[in-house]
């Protein structure tokens, strides 16, 4: 077609493809070329001035449509039973749209007032204008309890798993969801209470046998003690809470701030855009722009939103769900940075020159609308030359940008040379069931890099200007490794052939150095868990001691506020510090900032444990059925009771016994961290290739016990115990042992 398009034709082409709505997409689309294009500007700048459409950076978009992705609030069923809704964020000036939702079999019971997350459909010659399928409700709040159900005669009873609680909860005959006695169940309250004063419940989940992978995560919430509840109060602060406008705020809506994520992330806090800087004197630079939730909006200081965001202290991530710091009506709807909704935020624009030094920077209190969500894989696969529909129009002015600050980030990260582990994260991934259905290692993309760089960037710049402005805040602190823990990676290293010097202060590169001396070696991953175990953990404070592992003096954290309360303090600091408002961080708070940074520092650690014990007891129950099979791994730990080896394949932890271990005696060298054969003389060791037998599996608490076959690829030496039970062979290694361990502290005093 070489003819200009009518402006109805126009219209149509972009309803039908709202994916492809460039001025490019739609020239080429009319076949329309050279000197033609001039026209067809005029005629887009006409349907704009005219209201038909929107643009949004470089597309043009129906304001009277909504977004595929929308919150709506469900309306109730028709005389028909058909289920109805409206959408929560209307901003058309036409009339509000009809939505109908279309119910899955698996989908939980909809009723008047619920809000929920859908996918939205256009529909055309129907009474609805859309077709709505739900991703998840929001805003819901009755409480839950996770038991073990107990049928009646009729309905029956739930016997709470959780062991501060002895009260068990009524189900009536209609509300058992065909729950079996001694299933696992999860349950919601249902009404007044019922006989003898029992609270009545209804069965929302069968999750079947106690011991079953679906029901781990619960368990692990109930043991501890995470709460996975919010308050009616807290709930009802949510609900009340309404879309934030441009007052009072910098207007970043022209800035195409995207979001790059995992692609089944529920919430999207950061977004980032980057452009080269046009300033003669900053040749070769580069403009950054990194904005974050502002949460602070929306929880401010001491309400029940912020109460309950204290005492949780961080969401909490497991394989089939996550238990978040806020109600789902703020970490999934208003806080969340979603593709073309406008929300407020808390922005800093960075300038780099050439070799990705910071000239300097500046916050910003905004408002800003994404144009797009993005997941990790497809800009990879974009700046790869394989660029999606949805990633072929930002390549040029967004994604390249991006990686070319990126660039520069990484020169100057290779100079501060922080910590750099080389140790895969495993994913767990489940089926529609519950159980495991693959255990994989997450390939690291420069995707995952470019954001990393990006937010220690933005976290950096947070904790310097709170410092300039002598603004109390909380500090992300990692101290050095403590004396004893070095001394223990160097006797590793030693034993794998490696150095790591001693008499001079530590610095990660001397760290760096020994990884990368060991990198694509045997000993390599020995060398990455050594070196990890021997770093301290990190913890928050209002005192400044810098962060060891990314060898930065000033770091806080600023970029995660939907999911970690310390970011929602140096938020409020910020706010407070630039004037921003009377949500700030009030100074009632400022003498109690070290006991909020001792609190959310143990409820980190206890997010932690519960999902470590939740993939142990997922990776036990996947391994469960292959009992009796051989596997490849490494010595990954050494105790006076056994020893410990990672499964190649899946990364799992398994015990080997010392009872199990060949049929001598064992000695445990705690300093040297081996075991040695009484008789033998075998030296079992951190980091050797071990093949073993899979012994047994316990899903409820994640146990996995092995067999030692082998050790580098020798069959484990069988000794011959005396009648007495301890050789003389037994007692000589014992004594040359003790005269070594002699030897080893003579040398060192002398040293």
């Amino acid at each position: 077609m070489s003819r200009l398009p009518t402006k109805p034709e126009i219209l149509e082409w972009i309803e039908q493809n709202p994916t492809q709505t460039a001025k490019r997409d739609i020239a080429k689309a009319f076949g329309i070329k050279g000197a033609a294009r001039i026209d067809l500007k005029r005629l887009l700048k006409e349907l704009e001035a005219e209201g038909h459409l929107e643009k949004r950076k470089r597309s043009y978009q129906d304001p009277d449509r909504l977004p595929p992705v929308s919150v709506l609030q469900i309306t109730g069923p028709d005389a028909d039973g058909d289920l109805f809704a409206k959408p929560m964020e209307w901003r058309g000036e036409g009339q509000e749209p009809v939505v109908l939702v279309i119910p899955r079999a698996s989908d939980p019971a909809l009723g008047a007032g619920d809000r929920i997350l859908a996918r939205l459909t256009v529909i055309k010659n129907e009474a609805h204008t859309y077709e709505a399928r739900l991703i998840r409700r929001i805003g819901t709040n009755p409480r839950r309890v996770v038991g073990i159900f107990r049928k009646a005669a009729e309905g029956g009873r739930i016997q709470p798993i959780d062991k501060g609680s002895d009260k068990e909860w009524q189900v009536e005959s209609g509300a058992t969801h065909g729950a079996q006695d001694g299933e696992l169940v999860e349950a919601e309250q249902a009404g007044s209470k019922g006989r003898m004063g029992l609270p009545r419940a209804r069965v929302v989940e069968r999750l079947g046998d106690p011991s079953a992978p679906k029901a781990v995560s619960l368990i692990a919430i109930h043991q501890h003690g995470i709460p996975d509840s919010f308050p009616d109060d807290a709930i009802a602060l949510a609900d009340k809470a309404k879309p934030i406008g441009l007052k009072g705020r910098k207007d970043l809506r022209t800035i195409p701030l995207i979001t790059i994520d995992p692609s089944d992330a529920r919430d999207h806090d950061d977004a980032c855009f980057a452009q080269g800087d046009e300033d003669p004197s900053n040749e070769g630079g580069h403009i950054i722009w990194v904005a974050i939730a502002d949460v602070a909006a929306y929880v401010t200081p001491d309400s029940a939103l912020d109460r309950e965001a204290r005492k949780r202290g961080n969401s909490t991530y497991f394989p089939d769900r996550v238990v978040p710091m806020l109600p789902d009506r703020l970490s999934g709807d208003l806080c969340s940075l979603h593709e073309g909704v406008e929300r407020p935020c808390i922005a800093v624009r960075v300038v780099l020159d050439a070799q990705g030094e910071k000239r300097g920077h500046s916050f910003h209190r905004g408002l800003m609308r994404s144009p797009a969500s993005l997941h990790y894989e497809e800009v990879q696969q974009a700046i790869d030359g394989n660029p999606n529909e949805r990633t072929a129009e930002l390549l040029e002015p967004v994604l390249e940008p991006l990686y070319a600050a990126y660039g520069a980030l990484v020169s100057a990260r290779e100079r501060r040379q922080p910590l750099d582990l080389d140790l895969p994260e495993r994913r767990i991934e489940l089926s529609e069931d519950g159980t495991v259905s693959s255990v994989r290692f997450k390939e690291r993309l420069d995707a995952h890099r470019l954001i990393e760089e990006f937010m220690v960037l933005a976290n950096v710049c947070a904790a310097e200007t709170l410092i300039e402005k002598k603004a109390p805040l909380l500090f992300r602190v990692h101290e050095e490794p403590s004396p004893e823990k070095l001394d223990a990676l160097r006797e590793t290293a030693k034993a794998s052939g490696y150095t790591l010097a001693k008499g001079q202060v530590l610095k990660t590169a001397h760290l760096n150095r020994l990884l990368n001396d060991a990198a694509g070696s045997d000993e390599a991953e020995l060398i990455n868990i050594s070196t990890l175990r021997s770093m301290t953990q990190a913890y928050y404070s209002p005192t400044n001691l810098g962060h060891f592992g990314l060898a930065l003096p000033r770091y806080a954290h600023f970029t995660s506020p939907i999911r970690r309360y310390a970011d929602l303090i140096v938020h409020r600091a910020l706010i407070a510090a630039h004037g921003w408002g009377k949500d700030g961080l009030p100074p009632e708070d400022h003498e109690s900032l070290e006991a909020t940074g001792e609190h959310i520092s143990e409820t980190e650690r206890r997010s932690m444990v519960a999902e470590r014990d939740t993939t142990d007891r997922y990776l036990a129950a996947y391994l469960s059925e292959r009992v009796g099979n051989e596997f490849t791994g490494r010595v990954s730990g050494i105790a006076r009771f056994g020893i410990f080896v990672k499964l190649d394949e899946t990364g799992a932890d398994g015990l080997v016994p010392m009872r199990s271990i060949g049929n001598e005696y064992f000695h445990y060298d705690a300093e040297a961290n081996t075991l040695m054969g009484a008789d033998s003389g075998q030296i079992i060791g951190l980091g050797q290739r071990a093949t073993v037998r899979l012994a047994e599996t316990v899903p409820v608490t994640g146990g996995i016990a092995l067999d030692l076959l082998s050790l580098e690829g020798a069959r484990i030496a069988q000794g011959r115990r005396s009648p007495a039970g301890r050789s003389p062979r037994r007692r000589n290694v014992k004594a040359k042992r003790k005269a070594d361990k002699i030897k080893r502290k003579v040398k060192r005093s002398r040293r």
